[in-house]
């Protein structure tokens, strides 16, 4: 999540801010450097084989175009003139892309965004759904937020999710589901289809059994009219806050492949759910 408070400098993007959330990281406001061992250690860990469907169509998702969105970029931090760019989302300016937030002990949200979009993007390729992701790998620089949004756009995609974990004061836990408001702007027509995938998804997570946020928004849901990949959005879209990256017992599951599959098990049930 990216904070609310525009940022003007790298330090201040990964020290205060997160994704798109706002929630500002208490304690020394910076985060540490980027561990090798945490980041490898994830990686490392293999992907899990899709569960079979049971019963249901081998290919429920046949002739959907879905966008993935992985938030931010491994390499964002170090291209600050890049990513500090202000661009227009309608509502104000902001900048091109962030840093993204990470856990105390360095494993940063850009990677546990890409393995996650990962994942989602093999399960749903079983399912027989045609999947776009707005980068390529982990190790580049941006897109910017408004360009993600026209990738979605022009992929005139069923449904699109971007993929998130935030930052906030170590107490808090949970996550949200993040849809957009209108705005007297492109993504007025799709508020409404953007809501029902909002819903489907947080149904979705919270019966894989992880908790509705503690601190943002109600019953996992929140509606923001500041975020460039919603507001410019022609397609269904929604943004997904998997928990804190600073609460240490999210932290622990963030780094563990069993919990990045099973968040995108449950990302593509609910997707699926809304889909059909």
């Amino acid at each position: 999540m990216i904070s609310r408070a525009r940022v003007t400098t790298v330090a201040a993007l990964c020290g205060l801010t997160t994704a798109c959330g706002g929630a500002v990281a208490n304690g020394s406001g910076s985060l540490p450097a980027p561990s090798a061992t945490a980041a490898a250690t994830a990686a490392a860990e293999p992907m899990a084989t899709p569960p079979s469907s049971g019963g249901v169509s081998a290919k429920p998702l046949a002739g959907k175009t879905v966008v993935i969105d992985p938030g931010h970029n491994g390499g964002n931090y170090k291209n600050p003139k890049v990513i500090n760019r202000q661009v227009n989302v309608l509502t104000k300016w902001k900048p091109c892309d962030t840093t993204g937030t990470s856990t105390n002990n360095g494993y940063s949200e850009a990677a546990f965004n890409w393995d996650v979009s990962q994942r989602l993007v093999k399960i749903l390729k079983d399912r027989g759904a045609t999947v776009k992701l707005t980068r390529p790998n982990n190790t580049g620089v941006g897109p910017c937020i408004t360009q993600r949004a026209a990738i979605g756009n022009k992929a005139k995609a069923d449904a699109a999710i971007s993929v998130h974990a935030d930052g906030s004061a170590a107490g808090n836990h949970g996550f949200h589901v993040i849809m957009p408001k209108k705005i007297d702007g492109p993504v007025d027509p799709v508020v409404g289809d953007s809501r029902k995938l909002g819903i489907a998804v947080r149904d979705a997570l919270k019966s894989g059994g992880q908790p509705y946020s503690t601190y943002i928004g109600a019953k996992g849901l929140d509606f923001r009219n500041d975020l460039g990949g919603l507001n410019l959005s022609t397609v269904p879209k929604i943004f997904v806050e998997f928990g804190n990256m600073r609460n240490a017992k999210e932290a622990a599951a963030f780094q563990t492949a069993k919990f990045r599959q099973k968040m995108a098990t449950s990302l593509a049930d609910g997707l699926q759910k809304y889909l059909n």
